[in-house]
């Protein structure tokens, strides 16, 4: 899928990968690990009791199109700064199903993010990003920091699902994700509906959020940077405009010049 992600061809009949047991398998040996995997959601449903009966019973209603997702439970977890943070968590076998979806959207997306992306993505991090600023921005003058407030909350669900289109041909997988969106959540056992964003703490989460940061990452690279770090001119390099000064003067004293309108290209205002 690496090489139809940079190729940049459009995927169809995604949905039908969904039916592999393996790509389940594969999702248990990397949940299993994990502490929350004995989290309960809405649910009593966690990793205990896992077999292959359960596989299957997931695949059977993917092939039917009867596949439910369950509300998110939410709880809230303290940040640093005294605030509180909303972490929803899923039922064990949306979680499930939710590493499937990660691992076919990452495949397919990944090698198409920009380099300068380093946020919930495979090898890469705060580290990363810090290397890449110590190796390319050495003659930096000034930075400007910025913080996307709210982010997983706010996603518009309609400009995510259109991205999604774009490049999925797969109306069953979009909806297969839509109705993951819209699937609500529960705090203190009340059922809310959810209307923008993505659910804080799910599986999918991180790679969605990254579809729609991906824009902001092209915006800024190939209009920003060009429109506001570029002039129409090379910058003028003195003892070079002298040497070009003594070169017309010189053809001009010996005749090989007779225009008398002709300056040197370093003689311009330089840009700044």
């Amino acid at each position: 899928m690496g090489n139809l992600s940079r190729s940049k061809i459009t995927l169809k009949r995604v949905y039908r990968l969904l039916y592999q047991p393996d790509f389940y398998l594969r999702a248990y040996g990397k949940l299993a690990r994990n502490k929350g995997a004995l989290t309960p959601g809405f649910t009593p449903e966690t990793v205990d009791g896992m077999s292959l009966e359960k596989i299957d019973k997931i695949i059977q209603a993917l092939r039917a199109e009867r596949y439910q997702w369950t509300p998110v439970r939410r709880t809230y977890i303290p940040k640093k700064n005294g605030k509180l943070r909303p972490l929803s968590m899923p039922s064990w076998s949306d979680k499930l199903l939710q590493e499937v979806i990660r691992s076919i959207l990452e495949a397919y997306y990944e090698p198409q993010f920009r380099d300068c992306s380093h946020g919930f993505r495979p090898k890469r991090g705060c580290h990363t990003a810090l290397l890449r600023v110590s190796q390319k921005g050495r003659g930096t003058k000034w930075l400007i920091e910025g913080d996307l407030r709210a982010c997983f909350d706010k996603i518009d669900h309609s400009i995510l699902l259109n991205i999604l289109r774009e490049k999925f041909h797969d109306n069953r997988f979009v909806r297969l994700i839509e109705r993951l969106l819209k699937a609500g959540y529960l705090e203190d056992w009340k059922y809310n509906q959810t209307y923008s964003g993505v659910p804080q703490g799910s599986i999918v989460s991180p790679i969605l959020s990254n579809l729609v940061s991906d824009r902001l990452d092209r915006y800024v690279e190939d209009e920003l940077i060009p429109q506001y770090t570029l002039g129409k001119r090379r910058r003028t390099n003195p003892p070079l405009c002298e040497i070009d000064l003594g070169c017309i003067r010189s053809s001009k004293d010996w005749g090989f010049i007779n225009s008398s309108s002709i300056e040197p290209t370093g003689t311009e205002d330089s840009f700044s």
